[in-house]
């Protein structure tokens, strides 16, 4: 007798159909599965076993081979769990096989029967629902995270005979009184952190906000103790709101991470990554024998925050170079190539030297051979990757003391969303989000300048000797800035403030 039941895994942050055939004969019994299963795909054997007897079902005493197709492609994880049972127990449901045609099974089975959470249910629904499925089976405590995919029916189940019960009851099921238990609004709520925590520093300020409005690389450096971490912290606070499209993008990374909150169900803020510089390359880019994500995809469309920058593994920091240029990281194995989105917002912070004094009011103990290796650890390429450099120093006692109440970040964010909108706009025919995203040809269609600033552009790009790729950053920062002032062209002011945050550049660097 043969029976076949779908399911779904994961390659990375996309789902695969998997047709679980399961065919029971006469013969010796055993239990075989076949297919390209990983060990605890073929771990399942035992709990599928346990799980059918304790739920009160007989158990074939016959010959039985599970093949899982397409044979392949490599399975992994213990989402066949649920599948594999219904494929035995298939003489106990009464439902004709074009029900099985149009519904997915995912799950993990514990030994008494009950369904166990999975990770990753997001991608899988939205891939079953992409493939045309009409109805899929998950575990009950999966059901706030995949209560966000609408157009196909979801069924959450707590353990194995209650599934079987469903399938021949034949009933519609209703999701609607369930959820009216949860709270599914994916409002963002507010953030500890804000700025007007931070006294002075208006012009490091003012080059975050033009970073969080463009979504423009940023590097703060200065001496210990003047407030780059802190200051750093805050930025997401003053980001734009995340769309339906951007939570749903993020929240498939989180699923497949296992890093989804329960009580939220979906990533509904703009993730903060702040690994430590002992991060090794796998944690940080991601790979291992899963080519599981890293710190970089794990902040897609949020901020990944590089502290301490000169402390982290020079080859390291280089392999960002091209994950931070194209937006998306690619992992290769043997069987299978993955490809994660890492559209972030690099901020980074370091001292100036080692001892953190150099060029600033404090005396600097170090030598200049060993300031020079210290900022040698950062390769000019990736330094290239950069679009503003903030020189950030002490401020006066009375800048710190005085009464003046600084802007908070829900003022600095009504600017940055209105130059948002903006770019929403001028990008709503094209695959573009933010103005970092531009492309060098396409500079002459978005980054348009009147006479005065292309002059002046030309003078800068000539006097300073600008590589390709920094001239036009700091064309797409003039653009950013010209959309927080509302301007459609760029003008000679736009262009000298967007070379005015390269100063650190020149004071560190050259």
């Amino acid at each position: 007798m043969l029976s076949i039941v779908n399911s779904c895994n994961l390659i990375g942050i996309d789902g695969f159909i998997v047709n679980v055939e399961v065919d029971i004969t006469r013969g010796m019994p055993c239990f075989n599965i076949v297919g390209l299963a990983s060990i605890e795909i073929k771990e399942a054997k035992e709990r599928v076993k346990s799980a059918i007897i304790n739920s009160d079902f007989e158990f074939p005493t016959k010959r039985i081979v599970v093949n899982l197709s397409p044979a392949d492609i490599k399975k992994e994880g213990s989402l066949l769990d649920l599948p594999i049972s219904i494929g035995l127990l298939i003489n106990y449901i009464k439902r004709e096989k074009s029900y099985f045609d149009e519904t997915i099974f995912v799950g993990e089975l514990s030994l008494d029967g009950t369904l166990k959470k999975v990770r990753g249910i997001l991608p899988i629904v939205l891939s079953a629902k992409q493939n045309g499925y009409k109805r899929i089976f998950i575990p009950y405590d999966n059901l706030k995270e995949s209560s966000y995919v609408d157009g196909i029916e979801i069924i959450p189940i707590k353990n194995l005979k209650e599934c079987i019960s469903y399938i021949n009851s034949r009933e519609k099921f209703d999701l609607t009184s369930i959820l009216k238990n949860y709270d599914i609004d994916i409002e963002n709520e507010g953030y500890e952190e804000d700025f007007s925590d931070v006294r002075g520093n208006y012009f490091v300020k003012r080059g975050l906000e033009i970073a969080a409005a463009g979504n423009h690389n940023v590097i703060l450096m200065g001496p210990p103790g003047c407030g780059k971490t802190m200051m750093a912290r805050r930025i997401r606070t003053i980001m734009p709101d995340l769309d339906k499209d951007e939570m749903m993008e993020i929240s498939k990374i989180y699923s497949i991470a296992g890093l989804i909150n329960n009580d939220i169900g979906i990533i509904n803020k703009r993730p903060f990554r702040a690994p430590h510089h002992s991060a090794t390359n796998i944690s940080l880019l991601g790979g291992g024998a899963k080519a599981t994500p890293g710190e970089i995809v794990l902040a897609h469309r949020g901020v990944l925050f590089l502290d301490e920058l000169a402390e982290f593994n020079r080859k390291t920091l280089d392999m960002l170079r091209q994950p931070i240029e194209d937006g998306t990281i690619s992992i290769s194995r043997l069987k299978f190539h993955i490809k994660y989105p890492c559209n972030t917002l690099i901020v980074a912070a370091m001292n100036p030297c080692p001892c953190g004094y150099f060029m600033s009011n404090t005396e600097c103990k170090c030598s200049a051979s060993e300031i020079m290796r210290y900022k040698n650890k950062i390769s000019g390429p990736l330094l290239d990757r950069f679009d503003i450099f903030l020189d950030v120093d002490r401020i006066e006692i009375g800048e710190f003391n005085e009464n003046n109440l600084n802007e908070t970040s829900e003022t600095i964010k009504n600017r940055v969303q209105k130059a948002k909108d903006i770019q929403i706009e001028r990008f709503k025919n094209s695959n573009i989000k933010n103005n970092d995203e531009i492309s060098s040809y396409q500079i002459n269609n978005y980054c348009k300048l009147n006479k005065e600033g292309k002059n002046t552009a030309n003078k800068i790009f000539n006097k300073y000797k600008l590589s390709n790729r920094s001239y036009t950053k700091l064309l797409k920062t003039a653009r950013t800035i010209a959309d927080l002032e509302v301007c459609e062209e760029i003008q000679k002011n736009h262009i000298l403030e967007a070379f005015s945050y390269r100063k650190g550049y020149y004071k560190y660097f050259k």
